[in-house]
């Protein structure tokens, strides 16, 4: 009898986490799901199609201490994983003129280095085994700037050259990658993000509000997975920027300028 995969996903507590949760549940996988919120994660198992199958390791994104404790707690349980799901994280909604370095550093920490210091710590795992797959939940805004997301615009482009380079390095031992770029999905991203002072910015923008459901975004994620998609986008319209950016690079920096960042 085959056995069923091990995914390890981080943010697993609401959002896209969770949406990827009751997908790879509903095929049957053996689930790690990660958070901060071990009530939230204890809601998204029973939710689970088997929630048997699932084993909640509690983490912080923005302390390495933790990461380093559940990459060894999720080795020894399992001895391997399969798939890491590098979902955890946190948006921003403040300017760069009025934004601390103390609050690019934590968006750094915890879109950019938490998820990286998984990646090393299972990665090994992985070569040993002569398989692996790395998913990165990245941004439309990691492949060009953005007004108010000066920091997680940059964590975002670190994630694909850090990425791109480990799967450079190791795609010919069976090391897979997708890298995913969301436009607006409904999620709550928005209300979590950080503003200038460090607080939560605690408003529901209205393209997120009117995005695409964090259900759809998922279904569309474990397609490009099966697919082996090194890299998907997740959009709607916004999908232009993207196009612009590439193609007509003034008429980018021209929207860039004025469009409203809300």
């Amino acid at each position: 009898m085959k056995q069923q995969p091990v995914i390890w996903i981080t943010g697993a507590s609401s959002g896209i986490g969770e949406a990827l949760a009751y997908e790879y549940s509903a095929q049957g996988a053996r689930l790690i799901l990660s958070s901060r919120k071990r009530e939230e994660l204890e809601r998204v198992r029973a939710a689970c199609a088997h929630p048997e199958n699932c084993h909640i390791e509690c983490l912080d994104l923005l302390d390495p201490q933790t990461l380093e404790v559940a990459a060894r707690n999720v080795l020894d349980k399992f001895g391997y994983v399969d798939m890491l799901v590098n979902n955890g994280g946190i948006s921003q909604r403040s300017l760069v003129a009025e934004t601390p370095l103390e609050v690019d550093r934590k968006i750094m920490q915890v879109d950019y280095f938490g998820g990286v210091q998984l990646a090393k710590a299972v990665l090994p795992s992985m070569l040993a085994r002569g398989k692996g797959h790395f998913v990165v939940i990245s941004s439309i805004v990691g492949v060009f700037g953005f007004p108010q997301r000066s920091a997680y615009s940059a964590a975002k482009h670190a994630l694909h050259g850090f990425y791109e380079s480990l799967l450079a390095e190791n795609g010919k031992y069976g090391i897979g990658l997708t890298m995913v770029c969301p436009g607006r999905i409904l999620t709550n991203v928005s209300l979590h993000a950080l503003k200038a002072d460090g607080s939560e910015y605690g408003i529901m923008d209205h393209a997120q509000k009117n995005g695409i459901s964090a259900q759809e975004c998922a279904r569309r994620i474990v397609r490009a997975v099966k697919r082996k998609k090194k890299e998907i986008y997740v959009c709607q319209k916004d999908i232009l920027m993207v196009y612009f950016r590439r193609y007509i690079p003034a008429l980018y920096y021209r929207l860039a300028g004025t469009v409203k960042p809300n």
